[in-house]
């Protein structure tokens, strides 16, 4: 879960800003998995996640948004239960911030 969040980072930095998708999808990826990282987040979320990359590839000028999206795809259909248990227990701690420069409005991110 580590190695992806630290790849939604690297594509949230890269992302030159120009297709909406990417900007604001890379992010949200790179502030969703820090959360998960921390053990922050909701089992829920999951799935909401899914959806952001869903949306975020075919949808840009360049493949950066798809290649932000396939490595979050990959971790869920592989590792889906191991990502839920880690969610419904203890919290565990990381090193992995988010650089992203706002944060999202809490009605936004569940809705």
């Amino acid at each position: 879960m580590q190695a992806i969040a630290w790849l939604a980072l690297f594509y949230c930095h890269e992302s030159c800003g120009q297709c909406t998708p990417c900007r604001e999808g890379s992010r949200w990826l790179d502030l969703m998995m820090a959360h998960f990282v921390k053990g922050d987040a909701s089992v829920t979320e999951i799935d909401q996640i899914l959806e952001i990359t869903k949306e975020m590839k075919g949808h840009t000028i360049c493949a950066l948004a798809d290649a932000a999206a396939w490595p979050v795809q990959g971790l869920i259909r592989h590792f889906r239960p191991e990502l839920e248990s880690r969610l419904q227990g203890a919290k565990i701690g990381s090193h992995v911030h988010s650089n992203a420069k706002y944060r999202p409005e809490p009605t936004i991110a569940t809705a």
